[in-house]
């Protein structure tokens, strides 16, 4: 088709400009942060990075016109709310990326100081092969965090839903270098989990990011409410019934001075350093994520 007398050739949306169209859709569809997210739909469209796409936008590129439609599709469902990692299929972690999508929880930069937690721990036990094992993990994220950044780690990666365990089962193949089982079973119930029967009393670090929202207190953010699993979400009346669950079952895997690394919301902490010490575990402490907010206790066998 040729273009018609007296008008312009048709070209190509640039890049500045689409991002700015996407930019002002998901800040109408509400999305926290429209900037970020514009630039990561169409990073994850070109198979670039998010930096590239910076310098795109800054040179104002053209754009090929499949890559447009297919932005603009991906914008019209993070409008709706659609987690960003589930439309990219990607999570990043501390440094490493995971596989992630409906049916397992996402996980939150926040947790990241929950890893660091349990890798400084593990990286100060002299034993040439330390043992750690990761309840609720979810993807994996955890879990694999501490085997990559501790390379002579062995983890145990234990997760009760089966649909998010296929999804950690992805990420272990990737990232998990041959040093991370993954095992089905309920972290209310270790005693139940026969892998963890050889680990009793040989574990140097037990860590989770257990579900500790109160059943009544349903989260605001529709990508959390509507697409998280409930049952990585909910803790029962007042968000602790896994954690009380861990810290008197958690102790028998243990060597002596042994370490567990809880992540909680923040008003949990003096209630979960409660428990712990009820229970018999020494020096719980409660410590702040990198927003200042408490984030995560840790105590000692």
């Amino acid at each position: 088709m040729h273009d018609e007398p007296g008008r312009e050739p048709t070209q190509n949306p640039r890049t500045d400009a689409l991002l700015g169209e996407v930019r002002q859709r998901l800040d109408d569809g509400g999305v926290a942060d429209p900037a970020t997210d514009a630039e990561l739909l169409l990073a994850h469209v070109l198979g670039v990075t998010r930096g590239r796409v910076q310098a795109l936008a800054v040179m104002r590129e053209p754009l090929a016109p499949e890559a447009v439609a297919a932005v603009r599709e991906l914008a019209e469902e993070r409008a709706r709310r659609i987690p960003l990692q589930h439309l990219t299929g990607r999570a990043p972690f501390r440094s490493i990326e995971l596989a992630v999508g409906p049916g397992v929880f996402v996980p939150r930069p926040e947790t990241e100081i929950v890893a660091q937690f349990a890798i400084d721990a593990l990286q100060s036990v002299p034993d040439p092969e330390p043992l750690a094992v990761d309840l609720c993990t979810g993807s994996g994220a955890l879990a694999l965090a501490l085997a990559h950044e501790v390379p002579s780690a062995r983890v145990w990666a234990v997760e009760l839903s089966a649909e998010a365990r296929a999804w950690a089962e992805r990420n272990i193949a990737e990232w998990g270098d041959g040093r991370v089982a993954l095992v089905a079973g309920d972290a209310t119930a270790l005693s139940a989990i026969p892998e963890l029967g050889p680990l009793v009393g040989r574990v140097h670090v037990v860590v989770s990011n257990p579900p500790y929202v109160p059943s009544g207190m349903v989260p605001r953010d529709p990508e959390v409410r509507d697409h998280d699993p409930q049952l990585a979400l909910y803790g029962g009346v007042d968000g602790l019934d896994v954690v009380r669950s861990i810290s008197r079952s958690a102790r028998e895997l243990l060597v002596p001075g042994g370490a567990v690394v809880i992540e909680h919301a923040e008003s949990q902490g003096r209630a979960i350093r409660e428990v712990l010490t009820a229970d018999g575990w020494r020096a719980a402490a409660t410590h702040p994520d990198l927003t200042g907010r408490d984030r995560v206790t840790t105590a000692l066998r």
